[in-house]
């Protein structure tokens, strides 16, 4: 970025602009003092009692004398005054300045936290430290994202070298076919991961076109695709018309997520899974409940935290993801500027529930 040239301060240009403002009111108040004494007639006045009385031209010289250090006060006050009172109003200003210094060298903890009532200074201070309170939970996710998602890809990699490895050291007694087998099987994870985690960087950006959508449509269109892998669990819906405003491919996907994931919840012993759409103060509302272990209600708030499952990172029977299912849907509520809920029931099992925005043309 070029540097821009220096040029007067705000509270230069505030404090002329103050004593300016004095000055023309002071000069209109003369030109009104100069109007009137036009109407004193210009000779000597004789009072009839006797005595004498100024005329037009002794008012005059003594108006423009006074007035002349009325004027020259005023513009000193304006000065002084507007000095002080501009460095009174632009001290946020100054604060928002520092603040925004120090977060652009790194210290992303700094807030501005602006005290007394609302003005257009403290709205300003308030959307700033909203905008950081975002960056830094963003910057904060995605080093947390980054240092679990190098241990995900590089574990699978790690597996088949592993597994080579071995076969080279006894090449009498490897197995070549469950050799191929399982470096195949650890080689479609190591894709799924990789698929899931652009999937999930592109719902982050928040930048898919956006269309009407009937979360009712979409959810009996997942549910559908669903039923072979729910095999053993009884599927309960109630699916009434909830049109939304999103991006119906990203939403398909995080549908599947959730119903997905209701499923591995209930398995190997089967349960039961609801699913349920509404509407409700002009937003659209996807409900998806499943019986299943019970779920630790703190666990239950970081599981949109990418690679984390209710059972901890390990799998569970029939589990063939790979701990990003709620972070990508999350981050689609997110992008369609939506909110997620998860509660954990203490009878067991998790409550998820989206709400989008309703579309407005419907």
């Amino acid at each position: 970025m070029t540097a821009r040239a220096r040029g007067l301060s705000v509270r230069v240009k505030l404090t002329l602009s103050y004593a300016g403002f004095l000055l023309i009111a002071g000069l209109a108040l003369f030109a009104v003092g100069i109007l009137l004494l036009r109407f004193v007639p210009d000779g000597n006045l004789v009072l009839l009692e006797g005595g004498w009385a100024p005329n037009r031209r002794d008012l005059m010289d003594v108006f423009v004398r006074y007035a002349t250090w009325a004027l020259i006060a005023l513009v000193a006050i304006g000065l002084v005054g507007g000095w002080f009172l501009a460095g009174r109003m632009l001290a946020p200003l100054a604060r928002i300045t520092t603040v925004a210094r120090r977060t652009g060298q790194g210290a992303l903890d700094e807030r501005v936290a602006l005290s007394g009532r609302g003005d257009e200074l403290t709205d300003l201070a308030d959307a700033f430290d909203a905008m950081l309170d975002r960056v830094q939970r963003t910057i904060d996710e995605e080093r947390r994202f980054a240092a679990n998602a190098s241990h995900e890809l590089r574990t699978p990699h790690a597996i088949i070298r592993t597994m080579v490895e071995v076969a080279q050291v006894d090449p009498e007694g490897r197995d070549a076919d469950a050799l191929l087998e399982r470096i195949a099987v650890t080689n479609e994870r190591a894709i799924a991961s990789t698929e899931a985690l652009l999937l999930l960087a592109r719902a982050g950006r928040g930048d898919a076109p956006t269309a009407a959508v009937d979360l009712a449509a979409v959810a009996a269109e997942v549910i559908e695709d669903a039923r072979d892998r729910a095999s053993g669990i009884r599927i309960e819906t109630a699916l009434h018309p909830a049109p939304a405003r999103a991006n119906r491919a990203l939403l398909t996907r995080a549908v599947a997520n959730l119903v997905q994931n209701a499923i591995v919840h209930n398995l190997p012993n089967g349960g039961r899974m609801t699913v349920s759409t509404d509407t409700g103060g002009g937003a659209a509302v996807l409900t998806v409940s499943n019986s299943g272990p019970v779920i630790d209600p703190a666990v239950a708030q970081t599981l949109t935290e990418p690679f984390v499952r209710g059972g901890g990172r390990a799998r569970r029977p029939g589990d063939d993801g790979v701990g990003l299912g709620l972070a990508i849907v999350a981050s689609v509520v997110r992008a369609s500027g939506g909110e997620l809920e998860i509660l954990a029931p203490a009878e067991g099992g998790l409550r998820v529930r989206v709400t989008l925005p309703g579309d407005g043309a419907s």
